[in-house]
């Protein structure tokens, strides 16, 4: 289904833009935590388009197929497709080596319409499929692959703001923080909400705190240092996933877990999960907090509720 640029003039337009089998939809599934679509995909049909609420906000996610007829027809009518755009992800397919110059062709497509139609959005390039395995195997081919792959889109490339992003569905933590930090832009807010999740990590004692709304997003966070960054980015696809298995379900989860709350300890650390009540009928927010013990103030996460509610709809 193609969905045109006039149902919605309010919301803010996310576009996702690259070659056909690049991982452009593959990303917008993983963040949905849809993983069982993602084995069954076929080429994305024209553009689709989803719209989702992020922190109050409308966001419109166009998701454009990058066959080569489709892109044709892109070109053709940028008002059409690229008008309006706030944030451009741009995404490669870096095991792909064959297409690279196909792929910085089109995006050198792409940024002409952008300065046809007078705006200039960030670009955000996502060299995707940078796979742990492949980490693990081919380390050293794989940077001198991206070194090679920046260099060649600099060259080519005329655009003052244009950032580079490593990204893998194999680890969510990479799409989950790049996406994260890229909407964020969109917020007034944002820094605020960053003051007041700081504030009470420190008021419980906790070594690092993150907020995180229903499309997996980041809205908010806290670490002690690059320690407690490492472990949480790597827990927080793991307590989105447990959580989903619960929803809608009749069974509770297991013996001494809360239904509104996990606690669970792994590496010497307590990791506690927690949904955050803020209003109905409107996203869920969710709360991950790393602490040396089990003890949480109920008093002070309501505080925090609170808090983040005048922030978010007041």
């Amino acid at each position: 289904m193609e969905f045109l640029k006039d149902e919605s003039e309010e919301a803010s337009k996310i576009l996702f833009t690259g070659l056909d089998g690049a991982g452009k939809t593959s990303i917008i599934l993983a963040l949905q935590r849809e993983f069982s679509k993602i084995a069954l995909l076929s080429p994305t049909r024209g553009a689709q388009r989803r719209i989702f609420e992020y922190l109050g906000k409308d966001i419109a996610e166009w998701d454009l197929g990058g066959q080569d007829s489709y892109r044709i027809a892109y070109i053709k009518n940028p008002d059409k497709y690229f008008d309006g755009t706030e944030i451009a992800i741009y995404v490669i397919d870096i095991l792909d080596k064959d297409r690279f110059a196909e792929a910085i062709s089109y995006l050198i497509d792409v940024i002409e319409q952008f300065a046809l139609l007078e705006i200039f959005p960030p670009l955000f390039v996502f060299f995707h499929k940078f796979d742990p395995a492949l980490i693990k195997s081919s380390l050293n081919e794989m940077n001198n692959t991206l070194l090679n792959l920046k260099e060649k889109i600099r060259t080519h490339v005329d655009y003052k703001k244009i950032y580079f992003y490593q990204t893998s569905i194999y680890d969510m933590s990479t799409v989950i923080n790049a996406m994260s930090e890229i909407l964020l832009t969109l917020y007034p807010k944002s820094e605020l909400l960053q003051k007041t999740v700081a504030e009470f990590a420190k008021k419980v004692d906790s070594n690092g705190a993150v907020v995180i709304d229903s499309n997996s997003l980041i809205i908010s966070s806290f670490y002690e240092d690059d320690s407690a960054k490492e472990l949480m980015s790597a827990s927080t696809p793991y307590f989105l996933a447990l959580n989903d298995s619960f929803q809608g379900r009749e069974e509770k989860p297991p013996e001494g877990l809360p239904e509104d709350q996990m606690v669970i300890q792994r590496f010497g650390k307590y990791f506690i999960f927690k949904q955050i009540p803020l209003k109905k009928d409107s996203p869920s927010y969710y709360l991950l907090l790393v602490k040396n013990t089990s003890v949480f103030s109920q008093e002070e996460f309501d505080s925090f509720s609170r808090l983040l509610f005048e922030i978010l709809y007041r």
